[in-house]
């Protein structure tokens, strides 16, 4: 009887993810802000913007769309994966990749999303080389190149271990 009770006390506890998840929500509220404030900025300045600050004004706004993408998938398939099935039969929007991404598939597209944002930082370094030293960019190449080899490996890892050896 104590076993029962601790077990459905552990298998219970996986509610105390639920606040993270509704975290990320607040998160994407966050960056839609941030989102509303670059582009009234984008817009504001377009008449008397260079060339390379429209260049660096998009990726920022990819950038966001990215993250706030991330943090959706984040949300979804750890709440479905961790906490509860949700049920979405009366969705008739619902995205057909919702509910079957596992933990697996969850990671990929965690550093898959990673490595994209890290190329639209390095992105806008490389389009505005005069106000980057180039230690900075050394830094931002190297970090770049440690999160697409971290990918990499990841991939090869899970690959491996699933026991999907052709290629």
């Amino acid at each position: 009887m104590v076993e029962r009770i601790f077990e459905r006390v552990r298998f219970a506890s996986r509610w105390l993810l639920a606040p993270f998840y509704a975290a990320l929500g607040i998160g994407i509220v966050v960056l839609l802000v941030k989102l509303l404030r670059e582009l009234a900025h984008f817009v504001l300045h377009m008449w008397d913007a260079t060339e390379s600050q429209v260049v660096l004004g998009v990726p920022t706004m990819v950038d966001l769309s990215l993250t706030a993408s991330l943090l959706i998938i984040v949300m979804f398939s750890g709440y479905e994966n961790f906490v509860s099935k949700i049920d979405h039969a009366d969705h008739k929007d619902w995205p057909a990749w919702m509910g079957t991404i596992d933990f697996t598939g969850l990671k990929l597209k965690l550093v898959s999303s990673i490595v994209a944002i890290s190329a639209i930082s390095l992105l806008k370094a490389f389009m505005d080389l005069k106000a980057m030293s180039d230690r900075d960019l050394y830094w931002l190449v190297g970090i770049h190149m440690v999160f697409v080899v971290s990918g990499l490996l990841m991939a090869l890892t899970d690959r491996t271990i699933a026991g999907h050896h052709e290629w």
